[in-house]
C-alpha cells in the first residue's frame, strides 16, 4: 500500500511506475490479529507429536525470547536452540536475559561478537556531556535516531532520571515517532516485565517515560514545525538506522549545521544512511540532494540492546561442554570470526559460521 501511494505520486520529469499487487493490505490485519495466542516464558508448548518448544526471556526488547526445541524421534531426543537477539544484563527497564536450557545444537547471534560496551556510569556521564556541549554551550540541536521499540524508551528513561536528579538542562525534548509513542504506551502497560531497579524507581516517579519538558509527537504538522524550531532541543526519532521515517527529515534540516550533534546509539548496517555516517562520510544524499555533514557525529553503542562479546560468553556459559555445535549468525563476518576465536578460547568446541543457504545435516 505504501509503495503504491509512493508510485502514484508523479514526480516532475519522471514517469509513473506501475502499481504492484500487494501480498496483503491493512484490511487483512485485524482478522489475523485474532489468531495470535500469547505464550508465557519457561512453559513447554506442544507443537506436534514428538516436538515441544519453550521460550525464555531474552532481555532484548519487550517480549523478546529465545527458542528451544525438544525433538524426540524414537528413542533419540535432540535439543535445538535459537538465541534470537540476546539482551544485556544490568540494563535499564527490562529483566536480565534468562539462560537457555542445555541444548545439543545452538544458533547464536553475534552482532557485537568483537566489541565491548562501556559501563553504565561512564555511559550516563558521556550522554550528559554531549547534551551540555550541544544544547547549552553551542545552542544547537541534539538529534538521536533510535529504534521505536526499546531504544527510545531507554533514552527517555535516562533523561527522566537526569531530570529528577536536577542535572538535565532546561531544554525541550521531543520524541517524534508515532510508532515510538505507541510502543511507549505498550511499555507502560506491562510493568510485570520491568526489572527490580525500575520498580524501585517508580516508588519515586510513577511515570518513568514522561517529564515536564518532554513532548511526544504524533501529528505530522507538529513534526514539520521542528524543522524551523530554532531553540536548543533534543529530538529522538526513528528509524534507528536512518534509512526511513521522520529522522530523515531531521537529518536533512540539521546535518549541515556545525552547532548540532547527531548521536548514533546502536548498530547500523553498513549500507544504510546510519552506517555511512558512522564511517565518517563528508556528505550524505537525502531526498535527492547532497548535504554536507558539518554536524558533529557521536557514537554510543552502549545503548545497544544487543549483548557484547563477553556478555554473550556469560549468557552461553551453561552450554559449555554440552552443546555439540554452535552456529553463528546475525553478525558481520569479521565479528563472527572474532567471536568464534573467543568461543574457542573459552572452551566451546565446534563453532561454525554457516554460509548463506548452506544446509547442515545434524547427527
Amino acid at each position: 500500500e505504501y509503495e503504491n501511494r509512493r508510485r502514484a505520486k508523479k514526480k516532475k520529469g519522471k514517469r509513473k511506475k506501475g502499481l504492484v499487487k500487494p501480498l496483503y493490505t491493512s484490511q487483512d490485519i485485524p482478522p489475523v490479529m485474532e489468531l495470535f495466542e500469547t505464550i508465557g516464558y519457561q512453559k513447554w508448548l506442544h507443537i506436534t507429536d514428538g516436538v515441544r518448544a519453550q521460550f525464555r526471556d531474552a532481555g532484548h526488547i519487550l517480549g523478546s525470547g529465545s527458542v528451544t526445541l525438544e525433538i524426540i524421534e524414537g528413542d533419540k531426543k535432540t535439543m535445538f536452540g535459537f538465541t534470537g537477539d540476546v539482551g544485556r544484563p544490568n540494563r535499564p527497564i527490562l529483566r536480565d536475559p534468562k539462560a537457555m536450557p542445555e541444548v545439543d545444537y545452538l544458533i547464536c547471534e553475534s552482532t557485537y561478537g568483537n566489541r565491548d560496551h562501556i559501563e553504565k556510569p561512564a555511559e550516563e556521564e558521556r550522554f550528559l556531556n554531549i547534551i551540555n556541549q550541544t544544547c547549552v554551550e553551542q545552542s544547537g540541536k541534539l538529534i538521536i535516531p533510535a529504534f521505536s521499540v526499546g531504544r527510545t524508551q531507554e533514552i527517555v528513561y535516562m533523561l527522566d532520571r537526569l531530570e529528577n536528579e536536577g542535572r538535565l538542562p532546561h531544554i525541550p525534548v521531543f520524541v517524534d515517532s508515532p510508532l515510538a509513542v505507541n510502543a511507549t504506551t505498550v511499555f507502560g502497560s506491562h510493568p510485570e516485565c520491568y526489572d527490580n531497579d525500575l520498580h524501585e524507581y517508580m516508588l519515586i516517579d510513577d511515570n518513568p517515560f514522561g517529564f515536564t519538558n518532554l513532548t511526544y509527537v504524533r501529528n505530522v504538522d507538529v513534526s514539520k514545525s521542528l524543522n524551523t524550531f530554532t531553540e536548543p532541543c533534543i529530538i529522538i526519532s526513528s528509524a534507528g538506522m536512518m534509512n526511513a521515517g521522520r529522522i530523515r527529515h531531521h537529518l536533512f534540516n540539521n546535518i549541515d549545521n556545525p552547532q548540532n550533534t547527531l548521536l548514533i546509539v546502536g548498530y547500523c548496517a553498513p549500507h544504510t544512511t546510519g552506517g555511512i555516517l558512522r564511517k565518517g562520510t563528508e556528505a550524505i544524499k537525502l531526498f535527492g540532494e547532497w548535504k554536507m555533514v558539518k554536524a558533529k557525529i557521536e557514537i554510543m553503542d552502549s545503548f545497544s540492546a544487543h549483548a557484547d562479546r563477553h556478555e554473550l560468553i556469560e549468557y552461553l556459559d551453561n552450554q559449555k561442554g554440552k552443546v555439540k555445535t554452535i552456529f553463528l549468525v546475525h553478525g558481520e563476518f569479521e565479528a563472527q570470526q572474532d567471536f568464534k576465536m573467543l568461543l574457542d578460547k573459552n572452551g566451546f568446541e565446534n563453532v561454525a559460521i554457516p554460509d548463506l543457504g548452506q544446509t547442515v545435516e545434524l547427527e
